[in-house]
């Protein structure tokens, strides 16, 4: 629209063009972008940040675990591996990039209690200087239909803001269950299942978030 105009959506009035302040930096208008408006001109004033559940933003750990690689034993071939898919991307991307192959989404911990898998995570998040998010999937698993999903969608918008970032999902088969015909209570796991896979290979880049 211009470097002076942009179109918003006013809810539930509609679209409109307006005017922007001359103390807005028109490059931080980007789609999705919440903003204040004046009452009388319309004109966009202030950018606001995004909107994010509280439970949500709680999931973000604010102090990195001491936990190091050393305090991992018996699972030299593992640490091996999440080091070459978790921390080689984040570190140095530019060796994908060089190769012309894409990088790792992310890796999948499984075992029985107690064999060292949330210890691993623990020991990449220190050892990565990213930000590192945790969540458990009974959290996702909501009462309601959609606020899974839409739960599912803040935590990778709150993952970009915040890039490059490691989202840690514990109890995973929570959500992860098998797909079945019909209308039953596991319908509303699978819709969030469903959104966790739109957001690791839709179309928004997900390169520095790894789950």
């Amino acid at each position: 629209m211009g470097k002076t105009k942009v179109l918003v959506k006013i809810n539930p009035e509609g679209k409109y063009v307006v005017e922007i302040a001359r103390h807005i930096n028109i490059a931080l208008c980007t789609p999705n972008t919440r903003v204040a408006l004046y009452n009388d001109s319309y004109k966009l004033h202030k950018i606001l940040p995004s909107k994010v559940d509280p439970l949500v933003s709680l999931m973000k750990v604010e102090k990195v675990p001491d936990s190091t690689y050393e305090m991992v034993g018996g699972l030299d071939q593992q640490v091996k591996e999440v080091k070459e898919v978790i921390e080689l991307p984040v570190k140095h991307p530019e060796i994908f990039e060089s190769l012309g192959i894409s990088q790792p989404k992310g890796v999948l911990l499984y075992g029985p209690p107690g064999t060292g898998k949330t210890l691993l995570a623990r020991a990449v998040a220190h050892h990565t200087d990213c930000t590192f998010i945790r969540v458990s999937g009974s959290e996702l698993v909501q009462k309601y239909i959609g606020e899974g999903s839409r739960m599912v969608r803040e935590l990778f918008v709150m993952a970009r803001e915040h890039a490059p970032s490691i989202i840690f999902m514990d109890e995973i088969d929570s959500i992860g269950s098998q797909r079945i015909e019909g209308e039953h209570g596991d319908s509303e796991v699978q819709r969030t299942m469903m959104e966790l896979l739109n957001q690791l290979d839709g179309f928004e880049s997900t390169q520095n978030i790894k789950v």
